[in-house]
């Protein structure tokens, strides 16, 4: 079943590229105490992925920090390296967390996952963003086909724009 508004993100471990190398990361330690925006696509490099959703997410990072958002969160059904690969070809930097759920165990704990094995692809994430305050799922959307509408960065600002005049 999929995680609704208002429901905690489960604890488990995902991975990102440190310079370190690889680093295990809890989902605590991700979105405990924060305001945080997660998207999740489902390949990395692939044209939606990498051609609008993710340099969406770039061009507004500023923007969405400014509504109160602490991070900006891509993750992916991909590996670490994959993720560090996909970062370092748009020149992400420090705008978004690349985090791999290489196994999908994000996915299919929060009840996105997405069958992509007609396409070659495997079992994947849908796509969606989500606002997570103190890791409870604030606002969720999930793409209801293929291309990037309500999960795009200018969803989200809209969104949050809006939240924060709700709230003065």
């Amino acid at each position: 079943m999929t995680i609704q508004v208002g429901e905690r993100i489960p604890s488990l471990s995902l991975r990102t590229m440190t310079a370190e190398g690889v680093r295990s990361v809890t989902t605590e330690e991700l979105f405990d105490g924060k305001r945080v925006v997660l998207f999740a696509v489902p390949a990395a490099f692939s044209p939606d992925c990498s051609d609008t959703h993710l340099p969406g997410y770039q061009l507004r990072s500023a923007d969405i920090k400014a509504t109160g958002i602490d991070a900006i969160v891509c993750i992916a059904v991909n590996d670490a390296f994959v993720m560090d690969a996909w970062a370092r070809a748009r020149e992400v930097g420090d705008d978004i967390l690349m985090l791999a759920d290489a196994n999908g165990e994000f996915a299919r704990a929060v009840g996105l996952e997405l069958d992509g094995r007609g396409f070659g692809l495997g079992i994947r994430s849908q796509r969606y963003a989500a606002l997570l305050d103190d890791g409870v799922v604030e606002a969720l959307e999930v793409e209801p086909g293929p291309g990037v509408t309500v999960s795009s960065a200018e969803a989200m600002l809209t969104a949050l724009r809006e939240s924060r005049t709700e709230a003065t």
